[in-house]
């Protein structure tokens, strides 16, 4: 009986870290967005505001946060319009979509090394003092 109590109690302070953790990892969609303006300023977007009853109708007409393809005097261009955080348009060249993407996929890559070293940090904790593996508990 002393044994299935230490294991609900185990299974209960692994749930609520668990929860913790989700929590804390948790942004709202404008937290998100800014971080993704900001990754595009880094890349070499450009920030141009729509503040002009031109501007804003023409904005618009765009699909909000997601990226357009442009082709203005035979030269390609991507444009991304944010009505959410700061009304405006970022636009780049394909040198800046090619880094904005690159580096996307840098931080994907270390964000992921980061959530595999925090689990392999679990391997290496002592279950002895538990009875032995969580799976194979000494009865």
């Amino acid at each position: 009986m002393k044994k299935e109590k230490v294991m609900k109690r185990i299974g209960t302070t692994l749930a609520a870290l668990g929860l913790c953790v989700a929590a804390a990892a948790c942004e709202n969609p404008q937290q998100k967005i800014a971080g993704k303006e900001d990754m595009m300023t880094a890349a070499g977007f450009k920030f141009v505001p729509a503040n002009t009853p031109a501007r804003q109708a023409s904005f618009k007409q765009l699909p909000a946060h997601r990226f357009s393809r442009q082709i203005r005097d035979g030269r390609v261009f991507y444009v991304y319009p944010d009505p959410t955080v700061c009304v405006c348009l970022y636009v780049g060249d394909q040198n800046a979509y090619a880094l904005y993407r690159k580096n996307m996929f840098d931080k994907q890559l270390a964000d992921e090394n980061a959530m595999t070293a925090q689990e392999m940090e679990m391997y290496s904790w002592d279950w002895g003092p538990w009875g032995g593996w969580p799976y194979g508990w000494y009865y």
